[in-house]
């Protein structure tokens, strides 16, 4: 039996997809043309733009931001606080945090426009993700990263800056 649980309180756009066994928390938002995968929890609070492919078994932990056109790949989680900007990609099984050692919620990442995190990226809370930046598959992101840059590793270090293919508006990729 497939039952996805969704809230009367939560707002759901036209032509949205949404799969088996998902959980749709009030006051979620989600655009016009977006496909929800199986096994996603949006708690409340979270609001996912327009044309965003979530795949199966993201989570959010609600008070975050999608924007438009915004790929989450399989498993990852986004914490309460995150921002995700427009024709991001993210990879399967990132992590985002927003608690710092004190367990104090300090705020999830801010994530720029076009950016694309590579998979099992972990980013710390707080920091500042800029636009057209490219963050290597298994790094760890610690300190804010500026636009037009690549940065990998663990913890990240810079490895050159980013020149953004004119043919190009983004770096979405295909779902």
């Amino acid at each position: 039996m497939s039952t996805s649980v969704i809230s009367e309180k939560a707002k759901i756009g036209k032509n949205v997809s949404i799969g088996h066994f998902c959980i749709i928390d009030e006051d979620v938002v989600i655009g016009d043309n977006t496909v929800i995968k199986n096994y996603v929890e949006l708690r409340k609070g979270t609001i996912v733009g327009e044309d965003c492919f979530l795949d199966s078994r993201v989570t959010s932990s609600g008070n975050c931001v999608i924007g438009n056109n915004v790929t989450v790949r399989y498993d990852s989680i986004i914490a309460r606080g995150v921002s995700i900007g427009d024709n991001t990609y993210i990879s399967p099984k990132t992590m985002t945090n927003n608690v710092n050692t004190e367990m104090s919620q300090i705020g999830g990442a801010q994530i720029g426009k076009n950016v694309f995190i590579g998979t099992n990226c972990v980013l710390q809370h707080g920091i500042k993700i800029g636009d057209n930046t490219i963050l290597g598959s298994l790094s760890f992101i610690n300190k804010d990263i500026p636009s037009d840059e690549i940065w990998f590793g663990n913890p990240a270090k810079f490895y050159r800056k980013n020149v953004p293919n004119e043919d190009s508006d983004n770096i979405h990729l295909s779902r």
